[in-house]
C-alpha cells in the first residue's frame, strides 16, 4: 500500500473525539459524586455473546463492537475564505467489505444541513479551498495511488491534475492560488534488480546501514520529496532533487510539516538530513525558493525535533514547534518564533508547561491559537506574540483535538471534539472564547439508542505520596449496590495522556457496556501534568509508573461495588509492556492480563526496533553500556518470567516494526512452557494498530471472550 494511504488510514481510523451531554450526578455509598451523562434507569449488565445487540430495558442499547465500527468518522475541518462554509472529511466503514470509504462534505459555518460534495467509491480526502473560494482541491485514490483533483464548490465532475506513479500527498494551494505544493516518492538509489540485472526474479533486501525499516515498511530506493507545480498541473518541479532525504518525517509527519510564505515565493519544510537517522531526533526546518536551488536550514544548532513551520500572515515570522533535548521524542513541545528579517529565534511558550499541538495564526499576526493538554483533557489556547501570555478558551471533560481552523476574519474557531462517550463532531466558537455550537451530529441517530457510560474523575495517592489523576468509567446501568468486575487500563506511548478520547480500539464505553468498571490512571510518564511528571518514566519504566498503576488499582478495589476477585489489567505498546511487567509483579491482584504489541524483552527490543533514539533515551543507552545495563536488568519484563502464573492474552501485528511481533512470541513461549492458560493472536497484515474492521471485530470478540472467561459475571 502507498505510504500516503497507510498514514491517512492510520490517522483516520484511530482518530479520537469529544462531545458532552446534559450533566446529572450520582452519589455513591462512600460519598463520591459521579458526573453522569444522560443516564437512564438501571438495567441488567450480564455478559453477552459477541456481536449480540443488547437491550437494556430502557429503549436504549449497549454499545457493541459492530455498532462501534458502523459509526461515521469526521475529521479535517477547513473554513472557506469567505467564512460561509466548513469543508470536512467523513469516513464510513463497511464491515462486509472490510474497509472504509471517505468523501468530502460541506456544512454552513452558521449552522445548517450537511451537504455531500464527492461520492466516489474510492477515498476522497484532504480537501483544501482555493484562495478565491471557488474551487476545492483534494486527494483521491479513484485511479490507484492518491492524485490531486479539483472540483467546483457548486459540485460537478472532478478534474484530475496529477498522474504520478507514486502518487501525491500533503498538497497545499499557494496563497496567491497560482501553485500547488505536494510531496511524492522519488527514486534516489539503485534497486537490487539494477545491481543484479541477470536475476530479475530474486526477491531480496540488502542494507549496509540502519535504519532498514520504519513503522510498517522496509526501507527501499524511494524517498518522499517536496514538489511545486502550477495550479493547472503544469511545470512540475522537485525542490529536493538529488537529495537522499525526505519530507515530511515518517511515519506520522503530514502536511503540517510544510508551509507556504504569504508571497507565494517560498516554502518551509521539515526534514532529517543527518547521517544518524535511526539514532537522532534532530529534524530541521528548511526554506527553499519555488524556483529551486539550495535549501537554507533555519534551525541549525537546535538538536531536537523542529517541525510544523507556519508563516505569519504579515510575513514577519515563522512559528514552529521544537523539542529542546536531543534524542527525546517526548520532550516539551515548545512554540517558537523565527524572525525572518534577522534570523533570531525565541521561545514564545516559556510559561506554558504543556505540549503545544495543532496551531493557527490569527489574521492580524498578533496571536496564535493552538490545542494543548490540560490535566487529562485537551483544550484550545490563545497566546500573544508580544509577550507569550496565554489563556485557555475552552473547558470541560472533552478533547478539542480533531482539527483546528480559524476564519479569515479572525472571529470564529472551528474544531472537532470528543469524549469517552461520543466520537468526533465539529463545533464552532467565537475566537475570543464563549459558547460552543455544534456544526455536525453525524452519529446523533446512532447514539440516541446507545446508553452512555458514567464517568468519574478521581485523584489517588501513590506509594510515594504523589497524587495521580484517574478516570473511572462505570457501566451504563451501574448500580452501586452490586459488585462489578474491573479492568485496570495501562496507557501506551509511553508518554501519551489518558485524555477524553473515543478510540475505535481501546474504547472505554464498549468495555463498560460489557459490564466492567474501567480504571484508567494517568500514571507517571504522561503529558498534561507538566514536563517533570512526563519525564518521570524515562529510565524507570518498571519503577514508580508501575507503582502508580498498582496504587490506583488498590485504591479502587476498596470500593464495595468492585469485585476484587474479578480484576484484569490490559494495555498496548508501552501499556502492553505494563501488562507483561505486571504478569511477574502484580502479586495476585489480577485474574487475567491482555498485552497488545507489548515490549517484553528490552534487550531484544533494542536489536529489532527501528528508532534507536527512543530506546537509547528511555533506557539510558544500549544494553551493553555499563551505565545503561542496570535499567535493562531492573525493568525488563522477561526478567520476572519466573513469577508468571496468570492467564494472559497476547496480540500482535506481523508488520509492527516499532515493537516487533517477536516480542509477543517470546512472551507467549513463557506462558506456554509454564502451563499458563494463554492465547496468541497474530495479524499478518496489521502493524502496531489493527486498522481493518473485520480484524478489529475479531480482536474485540477474542478480547471479551478471554476477559469474560476469567473475570466476567458470576
Amino acid at each position: 500500500m502507498h505510504r500516503a494511504v497507510i498514514v491517512f488510514l492510520g490517522v483516520l481510523l484511530l482518530t479520537h473525539v469529544a462531545w458532552t451531554q446534559p450533566e446529572k450526578t450520582l452519589t455513591l455509598p462512600n460519598g463520591t459524586v459521579i458526573t453522569k451523562y444522560d443516564v437512564p434507569p438501571s438495567a441488567s449488565s450480564k455478559t453477552m455473546p459477541p456481536g449480540t445487540l443488547i437491550s437494556t430495558g430502557t429503549g436504549r442499547n449497549l454499545l457493541t463492537p459492530e455498532m462501534l465500527w458502523e459509526l461515521k468518522r469526521v475529521s479535517d475541518p477547513q473554513i472557506s475564505p469567505d467564512g460561509r462554509w466548513v469543508l470536512f472529511t467523513m469516513n464510513a466503514v463497511s464491515i462486509e467489505e472490510n474497509k472504509g470509504n471517505t468523501d468530502l462534505y460541506l456544512v454552513p459555518l452558521a449552522g445548517g444541513a450537511v451537504k455531500q460534495l464527492t461520492t466516489s467509491k474510492s477515498a476522497d480526502f484532504s480537501g483544501r479551498w482555493s484562495p478565491d473560494g471557488k474551487t476545492i482541491a483534494f486527494l483521491s485514490t479513484r485511479d490507484g495511488a492518491p492524485q490531486i483533483y479539483t472540483i467546483d464548490v457548486a459540485g460537478g465532475e472532478a478534474k484530475k491534475l496529477t498522474d504520478l506513479k507514486q502518487g501525491a500527498s500533503n498538497f497545499a494551494w499557494s496563497p496567491d492560488g497560482g501553485y500547488f505544493s505536494f510531496t511524492s516518492d522519488v527514486k534516489v538509489a539503485k534497486s537490487y534488480v539494477e545491481n543484479y540485472p541477470d536475476l530479475p526474479k530474486a526477491h531480496v533486501l540488502i542494507y549496509d546501514k540502519i535504519p532498514i525499516r520504519h513503522w510498517d515498511e522496509w526501507e527501499d530506493e524511494y524517498q518522499s520529496h517536496l514538489f511545486v507545480m502550477h495550479a493547472d498541473g503544469t511545470g512540475m518541479k522537485d525542490l529536493m532533487e538529488g537529495e537522499p532525504f525526505e519530507t515530511p518525517v515518517k511515519p506520522f509527519g503530514g502536511g503540517d510539516e510544510i508551509a507556504w510564505s504569504p508571497d507565494s515565493r517560498e516554502l518551509a519544510y521539515t526534514s532529517k538530513k543527518g547521517p544518524d537517522y535511526a539514532e537522532s531526533t534532530n529534524s530541521e526546518i528548511y526554506l527553499v525558493s519555488i524556483s529551486g536551488g539550495p535549501a537554507r536550514n533555519i534551525t541549525e544548532g537546535m538538536p531536537g525535533f523542529d517541525k510544523a513551520p507556519l508563516y505569519s500572515p504579515d510575513g514577519k515570522w515563522i512559528a514552529f514547534h521544537s523539542m529542546a533535548r536531543a534524542g527525546h521524542e517526548a520532550d516539551r513541545n515548545r512554540l517558537m518564533l523565527y524572525e525572518r528579517a534577522t534570523g533570531k529565534i525565541t521561545e514564545l511558550s516559556k510559561t506554558l508547561d504543556q505540549w503545544v499541538g495543532a496551531t493557527v495564526w490569527a489574521p492580524d499576526s498578533k496571536s496564535l491559537y493552538f490545542s494543548a493538554e490540560d490535566k487529562a483533557t485537551v483544550q484550545i489556547y490563545q497566546m500573544q506574540t508580544s509577550d507569550g501570555s496565554w489563556k485557555i478558551l475552552t473547558k470541560g471533560w472533552v478533547n478539542h483535538d480533531a482539527g483546528l481552523d480559524l476564519s479569515a476574519d479572525g472571529k470564529t474557531l472551528v474544531f472537532g471534539r470528543r469524549n469517552f462517550n461520543r466520537p468526533t463532531e465539529l463545533y464552532s466558537m467565537p475566537a475570543r472564547g464563549g459558547d460552543v455550537k455544534a456544526l455536525t451530529d453525524v452519529n446523533g441517530a446512532a447514539f440516541a439508542n446507545i446508553q452512555p457510560a458514567m464517568i468519574e474523575e478521581r485523584w489517588i495517592t501513590s506509594t510515594d505520596g504523589k497524587k495521580v489523576q484517574c478516570w473511572v468509567v462505570f457501566p451504563p446501568d451501574f448500580d452501586a449496590k452490586k459488585k462489578y468486575p474491573m479492568i485496570t487500563y495501562c496507557q501506551g506511548g509511553p508518554q501519551s495522556t489518558v485524555s477524553q478520547f473515543f478510540s475505535y480500539a481501546w474504547n472505554f464505553l464498549l468495555m463498560a457496556s460489557r459490564g466492567y468498571i474501567v480504571l484508567a490512571p494517568n500514571r507517571r510518564g504522561l503529558p498534561g501534568f507538566g514536563q517533570d511528571w512526563n519525564d518521570a518514566i524515562s529510565r524507570d519504566w518498571g519503577g514508580m509508573p508501575m507503582q502508580d498503576i498498582l496504587a490506583a488499582h488498590d485504591a479502587l478495589i476498596r470500593e464495595p461495588y468492585v469485585d476484587k476477585d474479578r480484576c484484569a489489567s490490559i494495555g498496548a505498546s508501552a501499556g502492553g509492556y505494563a501488562a507483561f511487567w505486571l504478569a511477574g509483579n502484580h502479586q495476585k491482584r489480577f485474574k487475567a492480563l491482555v498485552s497488545h504489541c507489548g515490549v517484553f524483552n528490552l534487550e531484544s527490543m533494542y536489536g529489532a526496533t527501528e528508532e534507536l533514539w527512543f530506546t537509547n533515551w528511555e533506557n539510558g543507552g544500549p544494553y551493553w553500556d555499563a551505565k545503561a545495563k542496570p535499567n535493562y536488568d531492573k525493568h525488563s519484563p522477561h526478567r520476572f518470567s519466573q513469577n508468571w502464573d496468570t492467564p494472559i492474552l497476547i496480540i500482535t501485528g506481523e508488520k509492527d516494526y516499532r515493537v516487533p511481533y517477536t516480542q509477543s512470541l517470546e512472551a507467549f513461549t513463557v506462558a506456554q512452557t509454564k502451563g499458563i492458560p494463554s492465547k496468541l493472536i497474530i495479524y499478518p497484515n496489521e502493524n502496531h494498530w489493527v486498522l481493518h474492521p473485520q480484524e478489529q471485530i475479531v480482536w474485540f470478540r477474542e478480547f471479551f471472550t478471554f476477559l469474560d472467561t476469567y473475570c466476567g459475571s458470576k
